[in-house]
């Protein structure tokens, strides 16, 4: 299936959004509930499976579809909005959390990425959106983020977003680099992927680090996010107040006053 070329912008810093701008016919896919806005000429249609088959028209292939993104856990329907206007029309789709959007040109990097599953954004229509499993069972039992990942095909263009900031670095054959195997957003596909024990019990246990890494060896490029979503998760849980009388109520004067909240708080700082 030819894929539809099209233009866009990123705006914004910390919460960005991609404008994708689409000619007469074209279209674009996206993930469910990251549409931002459309103008008027835009139609919106959910379609089962990733969208990439239903030119191509078949039970089996919309199941083959549907079945990849279930597998990676996400939802069986896609989005895609089509420009049945007379003029070039835009749809916008917006960060989930604090981070970037990347724009992969996938013709660039060899027609195929390897990304976290819950990295994708959005897409030209025509990129198909798969599943890559991992080929040792180390990475996929200890690797952090699942035996299975996502894999974006074709020779469009595919957005996909990372927490805080985002480095980007490519890898020579046969050099590695360890890291945190939530801070993984994306690689291509020459890059070997395998996860390393730390090696010590005292810092597998105390160090604050996790008990393995991913051990990424090149050649090819790795793309790296400061911030993932579930580190940020775990912050703001230990952050929330606990049940049971114990928390406080930073959200009103009175009832920070009336607990004797507003002193623990100068007192107590942010309680680290």
């Amino acid at each position: 299936m030819a894929m539809d070329v099209v233009d866009f912008e990123i705006k914004g810093a910390e919460m960005q959004f991609v404008e994708v701008e689409l000619d007469p016919g074209e279209a674009a896919i996206g993930e469910a509930g990251s549409m931002m806005f459309m103008e008027s000429g835009v139609e919106m249609d959910t379609v089962f499976g990733d969208g990439s088959q239903q030119q191509q028209g078949g039970i089996f292939g919309k199941l083959l579809g549907a079945g990849k993104r279930l597998i990676t856990g996400e939802s069986l329907f896609t989005t895609i909005y089509s420009n049945q206007g007379s003029g070039k029309k835009r749809v916008a789709f917006a960060a989930p959390y604090p981070g970037k959007i990347l724009p992969m040109d996938l013709r660039q990097l060899g027609g195929t990425l390897i990304c976290q599953k819950d990295a994708f954004l959005c897409a030209a229509r025509g990129v198909s959106l798969g599943i890559a499993f991992q080929r040792k069972l180390g990475s996929g039992f200890f690797g952090g983020e699942g035996f299975i990942m996502q894999k974006l095909e074709g020779d469009g263009m595919a957005f996909v977003h990372a927490g805080g900031t985002v480095m980007r670095r490519e890898l020579k054959a046969g050099e590695t680099l360890l890291v945190d195997t939530g801070c993984v957003v994306a690689y291509t596909t020459g890059v070997d992927f395998d996860i390393q024990y730390v090696g010590k019990i005292k810092t597998a246990l105390f160090g604050g680090e996790g008990v393995f890494l991913a051990k990424m060896t090149g050649p090819g490029h790795i793309w790296l996010q400061s911030l993932p979503f579930s580190r940020l998760a775990s912050r703001i849980f230990a952050a929330a107040p606990q049940t049971g009388g114990g928390g406080r109520e930073e959200g009103s004067l009175l009832g920070g006053l009336g607990a004797g909240g507003l002193l623990g708080s100068v007192l107590g700082g942010d309680n680290e």
